[in-house]
């Protein structure tokens, strides 16, 4: 199919008017997102936008108008209630969608078998030329492949859509950046089932109490049915995969350095006053406080990670779910299908070093100074109980239970270490718990600094949550003679384990700070200290 790309002439508008009269299909401007047009009417039309989208028929979609009373004309719905009357005169035209009972005219295909129906009138000058020429009613989501960021310029919609439909019609970039807020008005109490830039508090200020779905923040229930557009488990997505990450900026910014430090494929969406401290490529969405530029901005933000060569995690700065912030997390929840990484609200220090280098002598010294010092392998071994844990397990090395149901962990240990893809598997069934108690020890500590004791604090991906990072190295020799003293093993055995971890320069390059433990354990124990009143005083 060869697609036109139309201007917002009048001839143009008249040519786009007749496509959307014959049953076809027409990419049109709005205020927020592009949307995929036919008409509402017109269940076969309705039906070629899911298959322009590669949508499934399961998700409800918007039916535009050009005036309020083109509701009534077209017997769009069984009936106007006050409080949608009340939020018309307030909010449309505008970025605003109304769901009310639907009248006997809309097809199924348009309410997804619903017996409601979302109506909105647009502020777009040429959105509202089109309808008023036209005289239809729109069935009109975004004009992009189902799943991908909703398109905000004409060029997004034929990166997406050339080929496919019959028109575009190009009025410019969207004013609003996201969809519009949708509120149902046939509740007992008006739900809005999609944020937008028309808040839950604006509304309030029109017509008293507003909820919010329990799905706008968080994942639609088992066999739940979607009322709304954009109610999907995972919506607006790159190829690349999106990790929102909570915390506070400063633990933002070192998370990400930490990460990028090792990983080059890694890039950061944040906000402007982040990226000067950020070492990651960076896609920025606004200002912090401007939550209206960071929704226009946001799915430009979303399309431009897949134009990064080799980027193939992003972590986005997770917004408040406040005001217009919450439109912007609803869509950064999806966009990353429900993947946070909550940052801990103490300061972590990350206490790792090389066998035999001192690392528990240290965290001896720090817990007599008073900090409270979490261990992993203690997380460790309660991980390994963890009925779930224990499963996994089971799935990937067979049966490893003794009889009484417990882990025989001498036997994991042997399956496991066999073979590096084993050892993987290991760390990457264990890490995760290991990392979630050990977290959950930290939040019970008092205290603001907690030291995490951790010989695999880089393997297990640890060393991202730490605020700052001490390493206990020594000299090869000094090292052996100690574990020869301590554990009564051969040379061969501790050279294998030493192999096994990663050299000194590894430590000293990712470490914020390096003890040389060569001496006695009083000079150990000093240099602890002076580590500790340069912590406490920072």
């Amino acid at each position: 199919m060869n697609t036109l790309h139309l201007s917002n002439t009048s001839e143009d508008i008249e040519t786009a008017s007749a496509i959307l009269s014959k049953g076809g299909l027409v990419a049109m401007p709005t205020e927020t997102v592009y949307g995929l047009a036919a008409d509402a009417l017109n269940g076969d039309a309705v039906r070629r936008i899911f298959e322009a989208k590669g949508r499934p028929m399961d998700n409800p979609l918007i039916v535009h108008v050009a005036e309020f009373s083109d509701i009534d004309r077209l017997h769009l719905v069984a009936e106007i209630p006050e409080k949608a009357k009340k939020l018309a005169d307030a909010f449309w035209p505008g970025p605003l969608t109304i769901i009310m009972k639907k009248g006997a005219v809309i097809p199924d295909e348009v309410s997804a078998g619903l017996d409601t129906v979302a109506i909105r009138i647009p502020s777009h000058p040429d959105a509202h030329r089109l309808l008023s020429v036209s005289g239809l009613a729109l069935a009109a989501p975004s004009a992009n492949t189902s799943g991908k960021p909703s398109p905000t310029t004409a060029k997004h919609v034929s990166d997406d859509m050339d080929g496919k439909i019959e028109a575009i019609l190009d009025g410019g970039a969207c004013s609003v950046g996201v969809e519009s807020t949708v509120i149902t008005v046939v509740t007992d109490v008006p739900r809005i089932l999609r944020p937008g830039l028309i808040t839950r508090e604006q509304l309030e200020s029109v017509i008293g109490e507003v909820a919010v779905d329990h799905a706008v923040l968080n994942k639609l229930e088992n066999n739940e049915k979607a009322a709304s557009p954009g109610m999907k488990y995972k919506h607006y997505a790159p190829r690349a995969r999106v990790i929102l990450v909570r915390g506070s900026d400063e633990k933002y910014i070192t998370f990400v350095n930490r990460i990028y430090a090792r990983d080059k494929s890694v890039a950061a969406m944040c906000y402007d006053e982040d990226k000067p401290r950020l070492s990651a490529p960076c896609i920025t969405i606004g200002a912090r406080d401007d939550e209206e530029a960071q929704a226009q901005a946001l799915f430009d933000a979303l399309r431009a990670v897949d134009e990064i060569d080799g980027v193939k995690t992003v972590y986005a700065h997770c917004p408040s779910a406040e005001g217009v912030g919450m439109a912007l997390y609803n869509r950064l929840i999806r966009a990353a299908a429900f993947e946070v990484i909550d940052l801990p609200s103490k300061r972590i220090i990350g206490l790792t070093g090389q066998t035999g280098a001192g690392k528990s002598e240290a965290a001896g010294y720090l817990a007599e100074l008073g900090l409270p010092v979490v261990s992993a392998d203690k997380a460790a071994r309660l991980a390994v109980g963890d009925s779930e844990v224990k499963a996994m397990l089971c799935a990937a090395f067979g049966d490893v239970l003794d009889s009484d149901g417990e882990l025989n962990r001498r036997l994991v240990a042997e399956i496991a270490f066999s073979t590096p893809k084993n050892t993987a598997t290991l760390n990457a069934i264990t890490h995760p718990a290991i990392i979630r108690i050990m977290l959950e020890e930290a939040e019970k500590a008092d205290g603001d600094i907690v030291v995490f004791d951790a010989s695999q604090l880089f393997e297990s991906g640890e060393d991202r949550l730490c605020d700052r990072i001490l390493s206990i190295v020594a000299d090869r020799d000094i090292r052996l003679g100690r574990l020869k003293a301590r554990d009564g093993v051969t040379e061969r055995e501790i050279q294998r384990r030493m192999s096994a971890q990663f050299d000194e320069a590894f430590f000293l390059r990712f470490s914020d700070d390096i003890i040389e433990n060569n001496g006695t354990p009083a000079q150990l124990r000093e240099r602890v200290r002076e580590f500790y009143e340069r912590l406490v005083s920072a």
